[in-house]
């Protein structure tokens, strides 16, 4: 997102600690065997640094199947891309400034493209927060900041045959109180 970033895929791949990279992996991937993965990539950089696309896949072979094989790369790379570019602390503090920008009743609609924004956003406009619980009054009523407008909107078979690229877009508005 900017190439003024001081991090670079390389470096996650090649510097991050096992307990890092399994984060990142279970995290941003939700890949169950992030940890296996992690030793593996570890285990590779230690003969020699990854330093393409091509040799990271190359190590990855052990854990992709044939019929599963691009999606498991894609759930990788979108994990490596969300640290590089610290996508989600950047979704945070956008969310954390709409609550100072937005007037009273006015609508914030945001569209997520993966299952980690999309539930980062749910859970902050339900709460206001994006981890914990909310604090109760006396009374056991809680104070946020916005209130959910409709339902879910997702795209319709017609939309997503147009443009295949709308298939995960995930809309969600809210009124600010």
């Amino acid at each position: 997102m900017s190439k003024k970033s001081s991090l670079s895929a390389y470096e996650v791949i090649n510097e991050y600690d096992h307990e890092q990279l399994k984060k990142l992996f279970y995290e941003y991937a939700d890949l169950r065997n992030a940890g296996k993965i992690a030793s593996e990539i570890i285990k590779a950089r230690e003969v020699a640094p990854i330093e393409s696309s091509d040799q990271l896949k190359e190590v990855l072979k052990p854990f992709l199947f044939k019929e599963k094989e691009h999606k498991i790369l894609a759930q990788i790379y979108q994990a490596i891309r969300i640290e590089v570019n610290q996508e989600i602390e950047v979704l945070k503090e956008f969310l954390l400034q709409t609550e100072e920008l937005l007037d009273k009743g006015g609508r914030l609609s945001l569209i997520s493209y993966h299952s980690l924004e999309d539930r980062l956003v749910k859970r902050y406009i339900r709460s206001g927060l994006f981890e914990g619980e909310p604090e109760k009054d006396f009374y056991g009523n809680i104070s946020v900041p916005f209130k959910k407008v409709k339902g879910l909107i997702v795209p319709s078979a017609e939309e997503i045959y147009k443009n295949n690229r709308a298939r995960s877009a995930k809309l969600r508005i809210a009124v600010k109180l």
